[in-house]
């Protein structure tokens, strides 16, 4: 999912950690992502690959980020607590 090329990443990582630091809420979270979908679809045009690409990657975004995040933490928490 998110395994581009290094030099692609260094394209986006410096812009992204600068906007990382000024993200407050769950709101101002969402509304970055759906602003960048939107400024991509306003510069890509507007067709439905390029919408559903969005839709796609904010999908796929999430599903990485619940294997690589939120299941270690709640594996953590199992081992902390016990199980349900």
């Amino acid at each position: 999912m998110p395994y581009i090329p290094q030099d692609r990443r260094d394209v986006f990582d410096s812009f992204l950690l600068e906007c990382s630091k000024h993200v407050q809420t769950e709101g101002e979270l969402n509304y970055c992502i759906y602003k960048l979908a939107t400024l991509l679809i306003d510069n890509t045009g507007e067709s439905y690959a390029n919408l559903s690409m969005c839709s796609s990657a904010m999908e796929h975004a999430k599903l990485e980020w619940y294997r690589k995040r939120v299941a270690p933490y709640e594996d953590k928490k199992i081992i902390e607590h016990g199980e349900i």
